[in-house]
Formats: structure tokens, sequence, C-alpha cells
């Protein structure tokens, strides 16, 4: 990507906002929700122990399906996060929630999940993901930042075996990933490119969005990677991935289905 292209693909991402009606954009709720960023630096600066009780007052009460809550989250400050992993918080954040799906509490009341492990791992991750949301927005609403980890610093089911040997996890619980929270040093974090309304949604059958608006997206992602992240891109992180789904793969294989990782 030449200079003038990147230039012009940064000024397209700092260019994008929110579409919001007009009679809707003082509602404080709908500019909470719709203003959420992934923030990734944060202030030396500790989250108060009421605000974290509201943070997971919201997990607790959000939606899950016929009320079963197949959710856990292991909570850590800087101190008991050292503790358990050894190393700090990714982004030097100064509070965590790792997010399980969990679909022990209701085995033991019923036997609704009889011989079905495939239906018990997304029943426990769709709430479970229902319940991390909640907590972003809780966070945002408190002027408190936060962002989502699947594999920095092995937080999530990129690093299942690892978590699920580190944290003792019985059968039936899934680690999923983990948020971290902090208070921005940045107030106005560009909005990261998005996909129009019309690319990602279909009325009737199912339409597949236009290639070209997948590069252009992808094309976007690239630039926005390489104006955050001076020494790495965002090919390199697809590649990382790529590098790391065979084993968690396997992993994940194992802690769901019950099969053990071949050598």
């Amino acid at each position: 990507m030449g200079l003038i292209s990147f230039i012009r693909k940064l000024a397209q991402i700092r260019a994008q906002r929110p579409d919001i009606p007009g009679s809707y954009r003082e509602d404080p709720l709908v500019r909470t929700i719709l203003n959420r960023r992934s923030v990734r630096k944060f202030l030396d600066c500790d989250i108060k122990d009421e605000e974290m009780t509201l943070i997971l007052e919201a997990a607790r009460l959000a939606p899950s399906t016929v009320n079963m809550q197949t959710w856990s989250f292991g909570v850590y400050n800087i101190e008991t996060w050292r503790e358990t992993f050894g190393r700090s918080i990714p982004f030097g954040a100064r509070r965590a929630v790792l997010v399980l799906g969990d679909i022990t509490r209701i085995k033991q009341a019923t036997d609704i999940f009889p011989n079905s492990p495939l239906v018990e791992y997304t029943v426990s991750i769709v709430n479970a993901s229902l319940a991390a949301m909640n907590m972003t927005i809780m966070a945002q609403a408190l002027g408190i930042a936060s962002v989502m980890l699947s594999d920095t610093g092995k937080t999530g089911f990129f690093s299942t075996a690892y978590l699920k040997e580190r944290l003792k996890l019985p059968a039936g619980v899934y680690p999923l990933m983990t948020i971290v929270f902090g208070y921005p040093k940045a107030r106005n974090v560009p909005m990261p490119p998005k996909f129009n309304i019309e690319d990602i949604t279909f009325s009737g059958t199912y339409r597949q969005t236009h290639v070209a608006k997948i590069h252009e997206w992808f094309s976007l992602m690239e630039a926005g990677y390489r104006a955050s992240t001076f020494f790495s891109s965002f090919r390199a992180k697809l590649s990382y991935y790529r590098q790391n789904l065979s084993r968690s793969e396997r992993e994940l294989r194992d802690i769901v289905l019950g099969e053990k990782p071949k050598m």
C-alpha cells in the first residue's frame, strides 16, 4: 500500500460516524452503545469496587436461553491476576473479567442436555457472549473503556488447554474470552472499519456481501492496523491466527467433544 493510498484510507476511517437519526443524537443510551470502542491504552487509575459491582451486575442480569444463565466469570484486579497467571493484565488494564461458558449448574438441575456436547457448548457461548456485551456497555456508561481478548496473553478460547489447567476447569466449563477494563488515555477513539447496514442484512433468502465491499473493508483494516500498530500488520495478525488454528481446534475438540489432542 503506497503512502497516498494509506493516507486516503486513514481519512476514510476517521470520517466514519455512527448512523444516528437526528431525533436520537442526544439520547444518552444511544450514544453510550454506539460510541463504545475497543481500547488498548489505559490510564494508571484504578476502578472502584462499586463500579466493578455494576459491571458484574450487568452480566448477571443479561438475557439467556430459558434463563439458564450458562456462564461463570473469573474476576481479577492487578494483584489477583498476577497471582493467578504470573504476569500483568494485558495493555496495562486495571481489572479483568474472564468469561466462561458454564453448563454445570443447569446439568445438576435437569438432564436437558443428554449426550449433546455441541448444543451444550453453543448454548453456553451464546449466553455468555450476551453477558460479556452487557458488561462492556455498562462500563462505557461509567466512563470505563474495555477490550475483548481471545488470544492476547492466553486469555480466551485460543488457549483452552492452558486455561483449563491453570484455572482447574471441570467438564462443561469453556473459556471464551477475557474483557479488560480501565480508564482510557484517549476519549475520541476512531470508529473501526465497519460494513454498511445493506452489506450485512437481507430480507427473504440470504444475500452475500459484494466481494468489492469485502476487499474495501480489508484494505481499510490494513491501513488502520498499520497506523495503530507500527511493528506489526493486519496480515501478520491473521498469519498468527493461522499458525495457531490447528492447536486451538484440537484443544476445543478435547474440551467440547472429549477428544484427546493428537501429539
